[in-house]
């Protein structure tokens, strides 16, 4: 494809008759071009692959090393269009002035995270190399490189939070959600008991509460967990969770969006998402949740459904996303077996403790079991 180059200031119409051929160093543009091409769709191929082998072999994540496979064929495809044969008669391996150059920080790595980064930011900067001197051969490659380039930006984001989330909640087994009790002082007496039981996560959920007392009921939580290696979550209201300083917020799918809680909590809380599908779970990552609660598992006695995914859900999102993930809805010591047995090995639960007689002592049993 030939390029096309404006007029000289002053041509007349005669002289745009025909293009015009580039001023370029030594004559020799498309080989030049030819040559960065090639250069770059190497890097972005190495790149990527090795962001793969990370995802695929170190997180075990079926959905997240799925989709960068189909980036990976995506972008075959976009590069086919210039032909191979091109690019390896343009390719000068041994006279490139690039080849003896090298600095410290790309003969080591220091850990798994740098290796990621530093070749998730290979790929990018490769990616954005191709689109910008692709504009030159073939401004359709340039725009499809576009395109994938983008993508690469959302699943960066949802393979460093699933990394990092695995870190955060590395020992979270256990995560409990109480209402905001009779009073202030029946409240208080249940979060400071889960606490000392070795709750590993307490999520403040009550839908009946003005705003003012569930405030208040959020500090006191937050002040027998300040100090604990108990988190503090606050169901649905991102606002209250700021004001009552909660390590995180959770939303479900009639409620905010991931992107607008995450805009309100800020980039260090935590943002859990509810899914009822592995649709659903799969959107939950690539959307940035930080931890998923999959269910109904059971009929539950806080929450009416229509339908329960039931351990298949489970099963499926055990099987291919690795984001933390609690099951929810109506699990119980008896049934947790069946829980345990899908693959899932972190709970939510609200009456298996907060009904029992002695609620701490039911969240060590489930602790135990788990």
């Amino acid at each position: 494809m030939e390029p096309q180059f404006p007029p000289p200031a002053g041509a007349d119409a005669t002289d745009t008759a025909k293009p015009r051929a580039p001023e370029t160093h030594s004559g020799r543009q498309p080989v030049d071009v030819l040559r960065v091409l090639d250069a770059a769709a190497n890097r972005a191929m190495e790149g990527l692959r090795v962001v793969e082998d990370y995802v695929r072999f170190v997180l075990d994540d079926r959905h997240l090393t799925g989709q960068l496979k189909r980036l990976r064929h995506e972008l075959a495809a976009a590069l086919a269009r210039v032909p191979l044969a091109s690019r390896l008669a343009a390719r000068e391996t041994q006279a490139d002035v690039g080849t003896p150059l090298s600095v410290s920080s790309e003969r080591q790595r220091d850990d798994l995270g740098g290796l990621l980064i530093a070749n998730v930011t290979r790929l990018q900067e490769a990616l954005r190399s191709l689109e910008e001197f692709g504009k030159i051969l073939d401004p359709e490659l340039a725009g499809q490189v576009k395109q994938l380039r983008y993508q690469t930006y959302t699943l960066q984001r949802a393979i460093e939070i699933t990394r990092t989330s695995l870190q955060r909640l590395q020992h979270a087994r256990l995560y409990v959600l109480i209402d905001g009790g009779a009073s202030p002082e029946a409240f208080a007496s249940r979060a400071r008991a889960l606490v000392e039981a070795g709750v590993h996560v307490i999520q403040l959920r009550d839908k009946q509460l003005d705003d003012r007392p569930l405030l208040a009921r959020a500090r006191l939580l937050r002040e027998w967990t300040s100090g604990s290696s108990t988190l503090f979550v606050m169901n649905d209201r991102p606002d209250l969770a700021v004001l009552a300083g909660a390590d995180g917020v959770h939303v479900g799918q009639d409620e905010l969006t991931v992107q607008d809680a995450r805009r309100i909590v800020g980039p260090e809380a935590l943002v859990g998402v509810s899914v009822h599908s592995i649709q659903q779970a799969r959107q939950a990552v690539l959307d940035g949740a930080d931890y998923l609660g999959v269910g109904p598992t059971f009929p539950s006695g806080t929450k009416e459904f229509d339908r329960f995914p039931g351990v298949e859900l489970l099963r499926a999102v055990a099987a291919e996303i690795c984001l933390p993930a609690f099951a929810i809805g109506g699990i119980t010591r008896e049934n947790l077996p069946e829980v345990l047995a899908a693959g899932f090995r972190r709970i939510a639960v609200s009456v298996a403790v907060t009904a029992a007689p002695d609620p701490a002592a039911a969240a060590r049993a489930l602790l135990a079991a788990l």
